[in-house]
């Protein structure tokens, strides 16, 4: 008969209890740790895995220096990671000629929280739901608490009919999704439950897709009809995804929400704009770029920077008590 010494059985217990959790609420939960002064700052980028080209890298290179002259707790990939069609194992050499050896710079050695977009579902999804020192993925959706903030990364590939219905030429990896209709169900079950329960100041959703967007994607109506409902009933602040590859910056005249589109990591595509309400369409750029947010319990401001380090455009939100009160800034 087999004996646990007593480290191990501690190892096992709190494994079971990881699992009992998991299984309560079906998503996984992450702490990150903020500054001494209790700030918080992050990039945010999105569709940018080729291999360097397509400018990856000059965005990257931006992406290290301004990382480190704001001391950066960690990034975001709003998906898309790999072009064009995700990777063929965990093996890939995708990981590290679009990741490892692109995001070189000391300040980008930090955690990376992603999610799952279209192209990435065309490879082995199950490949990049991996939870290591730098790269945090994981399905349908995932929590980030942060003191004042709370992150839900979403998985919104298997929102969209299109994908079931018409794959043209692509082959999807809807292993884990399968029935779709329960595991929609389940997640959005579950992030209202998750949503309506948080006590966080701030309350930000991640996703790949758009919600609202005057890019070449436009608005996803699949979102539009099943999660946006839930993301307005529990007053979220910011909605922050990629797809479109352009750097956009939304408000919503009927809601209160932010929509921020950060997918030009890599490739971009000039001129493919839709008419939008200049009162709500605060930056529409159509190049290479990323994004910076730096919060506190009181403030988030929000930064876009082109391919050269440029500051697009400047936006502050202000939190006091239960007054909420924001402020433009002139463009750069």
């Amino acid at each position: 008969m087999q004996f646990f010494s007593f480290h191990q059985f501690l190892i096992l217990t709190a494994w079971l209890s990881l699992c009992l959790v998991a299984k309560a609420d079906h998503f996984q939960h992450f702490q990150q740790q903020i500054k001494a002064d209790e700030s918080l700052s992050f990039l945010v980028v999105g569709d940018w895995g080729r291999r360097g080209l397509y400018n990856q890298s000059q965005v990257a290179t931006q992406m290290g220096i301004i990382g480190e002259k704001e001391n950066i707790n960690f990034v975001i990939s709003t998906g898309d990671n790999f072009y064009e069609d995700g990777v063929i194992g965990p093996d890939d050499s995708a990981f590290n000629e679009s990741f490892f050896n692109i995001y070189t710079a000391p300040s980008l050695q930090k955690k990376w929280y992603l999610v799952l977009g279209n192209h990435d579902y065309r490879g082995d999804a199950l490949a990049q739901l991996k939870v290591d020192l730098r790269w945090i993925c994981s399905r349908p959706s995932y929590i980030l608490n942060a003191v004042h903030a709370e992150f839900f990364f979403v998985d919104t590939t298997p929102f969209v009919d299109d994908y079931f219905t018409n794959p043209k030429e692509h082959v999807y990896d809807w292993r884990g999704v399968l029935p779709r209709e329960d595991y929609l169900s389940n997640l959005l079950k579950h992030l209202n439950s998750t949503l309506k329960n948080s006590s966080a100041k701030w309350k930000i959703v991640v996703g790949h897709h758009t919600i609202r967007s005057a890019g070449h994607h436009g608005n996803t109506t699949d979102l539009v009809t099943h999660l946006l409902p839930i993301l307005k009933a529990n007053n979220i602040d910011f909605y922050i995804n990629g797809h479109d590859h352009c750097l956009e910056h939304i408000s919503d005249a009927d809601s209160k929400i932010e929509f921020f589109t950060s997918g030009g990591g890599s490739k971009a595509w000039k001129g493919d704009i839709k008419w939008w309400s200049p009162e709500e369409l605060k930056l529409y750029y159509d190049g290479q770029g990323f994004m910076l947010v730096k919060m506190t319990e009181t403030t988030a401001d929000i930064q876009f920077y082109d391919v050269f380090g440029n500051v697009l455009h400047k936006w502050s939100k202000l939190k006091e008590l239960d007054s909420v009160t924001q402020r433009n800034f002139t463009d750069a």
